[in-house]
């Protein structure tokens, strides 16, 4: 089967639309055609050689669709449903996947190889195998996935909406709840409001927080932070540390989710000094591969009880958070269908990469057809 998908071909260079061969599905394996994809910050850093891939790779790793061909041994799922992908697998009998801890499922070890759990490749082109980011590449019209990397949601939810659920809202929503263990009257700091941060506000927000502090240069990020919740929000993290000083009686936040573009040792720093004694900073964003960004004495962490700690999908459990929050989205408690600023056709996924370059979106949102 032919389908067209954004390729990165070479780190630092534009996406190519190309037409690719996808291979039928294997053992345990699934076809999925998809109806949207959300852009996601992983992308650039993909694309800008910040996380390691294998190249060349279909890009995309949040997205839904219906399943329209099984292989066998599938049980998950059934031909005609409705699915999202979510970018970590889960098995269910792995060591973390048996503790509750999905999103370190040992499956994901190929997302930057970008094959499948048997090690090889389903999209082709002129002898070339292309891998699939976080083993799905959902910049396609189509894709071959494992059973282990989808979630059944129900059919009346829109596929447009229900895509984010795959990777920006987890993964937001968990920082700030799971992660962070945000309590009522907590006072939290989001630094970064773009598709992960906008999520960590309303985390914080449903979680019970007096104060959700947002920080993001964007004055329209800054608007809608305080739609998803946020109390006050700042251009800078030295305004918020001021505030938040004051909010907190000398006694700083209990919680600092760094979601920015990119996590530099200036906000590490500064997110531990504004964060009070047994507070917690969460690194969600992520910097250069090669970049030292938590550059400071460990004393300012033993002395103080502080905590500094890395989240992966928000801490989230794929197959029980994906419903859970697009049942919250479907009881009108969690907006997601703000979430979506502009859509694109995959033709102009350059355009769509320019504008989350740019800070243009919340998030942006490749649309294949009119399936919502």
């Amino acid at each position: 089967m032919k389908t067209k998908a954004a390729v990165i071909r070479k780190t630092g260079a534009p996406y190519e639309v190309l037409e690719l061969e996808l291979a039928a599905p294997r053992e345990g394996e699934v076809q999925i055609r998809f109806a949207a994809a959300g852009l996601c910050h992983s992308d650039l850093h993909i694309a800008d050689g910040d996380l390691e891939a294998r190249l060349p790779m279909v890009a995309g790793h949040e997205g839904a669709g219906v399943v329209e061909a099984v292989g066998p041994g599938v049980d998950r799922v059934a031909v005609g449903d409705h699915v999202v992908c979510s970018f970590t697998p889960s098995c269910g009998s792995c060591r973390y996947c048996s503790t509750g801890r999905q999103n370190l499922c040992l499956l994901g070890a190929n997302a930057m190889v970008g094959c499948l759990p048997d090690g090889t490749f389903r999209f082709h082109a002129d002898g070339e195998d292309f891998g699939g980011t976080c083993m799905l590449g959902t910049f396609s019209e189509r894709s071959v996935v494992s059973q282990h990397s989808l979630v059944k949601i129900d059919s009346w939810l829109p596929l447009h909406t229900a895509a984010l659920a795959g990777c920006g809202v987890p993964t937001g929503w968990g920082s700030a709840v799971y992660a962070g263990g945000v309590k009522a009257g907590d006072i939290t700091a989001v630094y970064g409001v773009g598709g992960i941060g906008i999520n960590a506000v309303k985390g914080a927000s449903m979680a019970g927080a007096a104060h959700v502090i947002a920080v993001d240069p964007i004055p329209f990020k800054r608007d809608m932070a305080e739609r998803f919740g946020a109390t006050e929000t700042f251009a800078t993290a030295e305004e918020a540390k001021s505030r938040i000083t004051e909010l907190s009686w000398g006694q700083g936040a209990d919680q600092a989710i760094l979601a920015a573009g990119i996590v530099d040792a200036d906000l590490v720093s500064n997110a531990v000094d504004t964060i009070g004694e047994g507070g917690t900073v969460v690194i969600v964003g992520l910097a250069k591969a090669d970049e030292m960004n938590v550059c400071l004495s460990g004393n300012r962490l033993a002395l103080a009880d502080k905590t500094i700690r890395g989240t992966l999908f928000g801490s989230s459990n794929p197959q029980y958070d994906i419903v859970r929050l697009l049942r919250l989205y479907n009881s009108g408690h969690l907006p997601l269908d703000d979430l979506a600023t502009r859509t694109y056709a995959l033709d102009d996924i350059n355009v769509a990469v320019e504008d989350l370059r740019a800070g243009r979106n919340i998030r942006g949102l490749i649309t294949f057809d009119d399936r919502a």
